[in-house]
């Protein structure tokens, strides 16, 4: 499985509007990020669903900047 499809899979998280906005992402912002930016979102990827929930519905405000950072950036891409 290629990195793209991998990330494509792991951004379904079985709430459509959250799977929207990370799959989004992968597809506008993704390409264009540097290398931190690209492992930050993959460590997105990784976090327990109640936690990703939880930032991507601006409940909670993740204590890690970096991933503060990509999760402003999810939130601001453009709906389609």
């Amino acid at each position: 499985m290629s990195e793209a499809s991998r990330l494509r899979w792991q951004c379904r998280r079985g709430m459509r509007e959250l799977d929207e906005l990370l799959v989004r992402y992968l597809e506008i912002r993704y390409p264009i990020a540097d290398d931190q930016e690209k492992a930050t979102f993959r460590g997105v990827l990784e976090l327990p669903d109640p936690e990703l929930n939880a930032y991507l519905l601006q409940r909670q405000t993740p204590v890690s900047e970096p991933i503060a950072g990509v999760i402003k950036l999810i939130l601001s891409q453009p709906h389609a």
